[in-house]
């Protein structure tokens, strides 16, 4: 499955058709209970992975996830990072800006709650919002209070910006992988209908939501705009079919899985100095 990851990759410099990528592809589990442990062992080495980042403390991920609703991004994250000790995993949801955030550039208020060395973070939703929702909805860039000149070239300038933070934060040590998760519209209806039959999730469903339904075109034009114009060789776009979601939860974990392993990372050791301390410690202890 490992190699299986490259084909849901989004390469550098090259222009995105979401129409001719895959909303579900061939199951990568033979049943339930294979998915379940196939799922299993992922988490499993991811906490052990995550251990071994946090210990190493030289290099922070930062996962992003975007998609649109009900394609699920929550049980992703749900699923995928349920087995990770908390004190090394931080989960960042992005809704509406604030009018403090407003009165910000657009990457302020997500850099405020990147990861730490050693430490994975999540954000559900991102800095990505300010190139999709606000360029679907024009009035949203009002409230932004925008200076005239912006407008001519504001989404490539905005692309721009994306690059180079992400370029930065990667020479600094912190990772980023960017997943979109990829639903059919079809599929999405179901699940809304769910949603709706189902009185344990009638609190996910918005009416604004079938609202938003009337954009998706305009909404695919801009996701693969943004995942052209985004994805580099060291901050890749993933593009996982997503109508399948145990097939997008295995693909997901598993493109965690090889960057994490891609890292340098080792325990530290002890210098003979310290061992000399440890050792002093162990014959009090011993009295």
């Amino acid at each position: 499955m490992t190699s299986d990851c490259d084909d849901f990759r989004a390469a550098e410099g090259k222009k995105i058709h979401l129409r001719d990528r895959p909303t579900e592809v061939k199951k990568l589990y033979r049943s339930n209970k294979h998915y379940e442990e196939m799922l299993a062992d992922h988490v499993h080495r991811l906490d052990k992975l995550q251990r071994l980042l946090y210990a190493s403390n030289r290099y922070a991920l930062l996962v992003i996830f975007q998609a649109m609703d009900a394609a699920g991004k929550d049980g992703v994250i749900q699923h995928v990072m349920s087995g990770i000790n908390p004190q090394g995993c931080q989960v960042f949801s992005f809704k509406h800006p604030s009018p403090n955030e407003l009165a910000h550039d657009f990457l302020w208020r997500t850099t405020r709650d990147l990861p730490e060395r050693g430490k994975i973070g999540i954000f559900n939703r991102s800095y990505y919002e300010e190139v999709l929702i606000a360029r679907v909805h024009p009035d949203i860039l009002k409230a932004e209070n925008l200076p005239e000149e912006d407008g001519k070239k504001l989404w490539e300038n905005r692309f721009r910006s994306i690059r180079e933070l992400e370029r930065h934060l990667s020479g600094n040590g912190t990772r980023i992988i960017k997943f979109f998760l990829h639903i059919s519209k079809e599929e999405q209806r179901k699940r809304f209908l769910a949603r709706i039959d189902d009185p344990d999730k009638n609190w996910k469903f918005n009416a604004a939501d079938v609202e938003e339904r009337g954009y998706w075109k305009d909404y695919m034009r801009a996701y693969q705009e943004a995942i052209g114009a985004t994805s580099t060789e060291t901050c890749p776009w993933y593009i996982v079919p997503a109508d399948d979601k145990r097939n997008a939860r295995l693909i997901v974990s598993q493109v965690i899985l090889n960057q994490l392993g891609r890292l340098d990372l080792s325990y530290p050791t002890a210098d003979s100095e310290r061992k000399r301390e440890l050792q002093a410690i162990r014959r009090r202890l011993q009295k």
